[in-house]
């Protein structure tokens, strides 16, 4: 098989939450325990860092990758989901796992997989462990996928947990409250291992106590130095709630080095912040994609993420504003629907996934909204379309999905 034989395998045999949502979300972590164990336990191979949250995990994990990279680590970066290429999920110091060690790894364990028969991420889970196993990572950073307490990352004993914060997404898995999600979310804390929570909130504090005072673990709540962190720190991640997302991963990089004496300079610390896109290879976030007229891209798709996203696009331009908007079947549409600028120009696109809003569907729940808008199924023919109504000081953004980020042409 070829690399790309190999993804069509994976694509095809294993269940893929991207594809088709819940039924590829195990309720246990038994299929990832058996694979780790074939394949010689690599997760207790390496140290890493746990990071779980509703929004803001991918960027607070890139951030504290670049911060260990530019202290001169060799940095494992397991991120979820991908947007151009499967191999943007593991990373060494930026770079992409080669595409002859994903093949490599299926061959060698097709057999296993087909008995075993993980899903799509319990797969790529073990297939980054190893990876990073081999490589002989100094540290990893590890983003949780979905929840935390039955994630297939949890397997992990990791030298710090971080928790950004608690939103209502996949509330069909997690739970209807905050209060139950962040008891998902909380299962990510070990025996004696610290964890910082970005987020402070009256629903959720308590479980995030009560679970590290169970589990014996220091617990640290990173909004209470936002002000002063935010005044020392700064990020070449532009997105509008990069502010929280700082705080957290430096709140984080404080405990490291203070509590448990891991050797990074505060200078090079620095300088790591500023170079994220550049030594990660970050795509997606408040990404620029033009000047004339201004086009940004961002994957954020909850009510969560659009209460900063709206704001942050109404002041960026005295001009006119386009969004170009798809979203998936799970999400409360209607609640980000609430949240758009009247005055906005709205084209409404669908994703070429299975689990896509159908736009059919969409235009009815636009419609009961009263707002006026455009449906143009490809994503990148709704931004051309855009592109011909704005004038140079207007502004256009792509977004709703992850999956409609992942459609740009020039991503």
């Amino acid at each position: 098989m070829n690399y790309s034989e190999v993804l069509d395998f994976l694509y095809s045999a294993l269940p893929m939450y991207q594809k088709v949502g819940k039924p590829a979300f195990k309720k246990d972590l038994s299929n990832t325990r058996a694979l780790c164990k074939q394949l010689g336990n690599p997760e207790q191979k390496f140290k890493s860092i746990h990071v779980a949250g509703t929004n803001g995990k991918g960027s607070t994990s890139h951030m504290l990758a670049a911060v260990f990279q530019a202290n001169g680590y060799k940095v494992g970066l397991y991120t979820s989901p991908h947007l151009k290429d499967f191999r943007e999920r593991i990373k060494i110091n930026g770079e992409m796992m080669p595409e002859e060690k994903v093949v490599g790894f299926v061959m060698k364990n097709r057999d296993f997989i087909d008995e075993l028969k993980p899903s799509f991420f319990e797969m790529t889970v073990g297939l980054a462990f190893q990876h990073f196993a081999e490589e002989a990572v100094d540290v990893a950073i590890i983003e949780t996928g979905l929840g935390g307490r039955l994630d297939s990352t949890n397997v992990i004993t990791p030298e710090i947990s971080i928790i950004t914060n608690i939103g209502f997404d996949h509330m069909d898995m997690l739970g209807d409250t905050r209060e139950a999600i962040a008891r998902e979310k909380a299962g990510i804390i070990k025996p004696g291992v610290p964890v910082v929570v970005g987020e402070s909130h009256p629903e959720t504090d308590h479980v995030f106590r009560a679970t590290a005072i169970d589990q014996g673990s220091d617990i640290f709540f990173s909004q209470a130095y936002q002000e002063v962190l935010t005044e020392l720190w700064e990020t070449d991640l532009g997105n509008p709630y990069q502010k929280a997302n700082l705080t957290t991963a430096m709140s984080a990089v404080f405990v490291l080095k203070n509590l448990l004496n891991w050797p990074l300079d505060r200078d090079k610390s620095r300088e790591g912040l500023k170079n994220v896109v550049k030594l990660t290879n970050f795509k997606g976030r408040w990404q620029k994609l033009n000047d004339k007229p201004l086009t940004i891209c961002d994957t954020g798709h909850n009510k969560e993420a659009f209460e900063y996203i709206v704001p942050a696009l109404e002041g960026l331009s005295s001009g006119r504003l386009f969004m170009v908007l798809g979203f998936v079947k799970e999400k409360k549409v209607s609640e980000i629907l609430s949240m758009l600028p009247q005055n906005a120009y709205l084209i409404f696109c669908q994703a070429k996934i299975p689990r896509a809003f159908p736009l059919d569907e969409l235009k009815a729940v636009v419609n009961q909204h009263g707002l006026g808008a455009e449906y143009i199924s490809d994503v990148n023919e709704a931004v051309d379309w855009a592109n011909t109504l704005a004038k140079p000081e207007d502004v256009i953004f792509v977004g709703g999905s992850t999956f409609v980020v992942a459609e740009i042409e020039n991503l």
